[in-house]
């Protein structure tokens, strides 16, 4: 099972999916501005990546500074809270599959949770605005 938390106005998550679909991978795709994930999936992604919530917040176009949230002293619970109130806080894509769960910032870090990265284009793939990532030591 493969499955992306993605916005289709960014181009990290379109170069994403893209790579999934050039991977062979045919992922759920869920819009997680018009289908938030709940509380619960939320947490669960968080803990599945390894990171912190503070580490998931997105700040570039989103109401982040306005809510105060760059504080320090914030506790898990409080930016968890924004993030379901606002899900434009949460980063951008979140990949899971079989492999593993991460947040694929730069997009190139899906590779590491497929299979057969890049197996139906001959292993490299060329992003939106031109960048060609090819198969490195690690990714295949």
């Amino acid at each position: 099972m493969t499955l992306i938390y993605h916005n289709p106005a960014c181009g990290t998550s379109r170069n994403t999916l893209a790579m999934l679909k050039a991977s062979g991978e045919t992922p759920e795709v869920i819009e997680y501005l018009v289908t938030p994930p709940s509380r619960e999936r939320l947490v669960a992604l968080i803990d599945a990546m390894g990171i912190t919530p503070r580490a998931l917040l997105r700040q570039k176009g989103t109401p982040y500074a306005e809510l105060g949230l760059e504080q320090p002293d914030l506790s898990d619970e409080a930016l968890i809270d924004a993030m379901m109130a606002h899900p434009i806080l949460i980063n951008r894509p979140i990949v899971v599959t079989d492999l593993g769960t991460a947040l694929c910032r730069p997009s190139e870090r899906v590779l590491d949770l497929l299979a057969a990265p890049l197996s139906r284009v001959g292993g490299t793939f060329t992003k939106e605005d031109g960048e060609i990532v090819t198969l490195k030591e690690g990714n295949s």
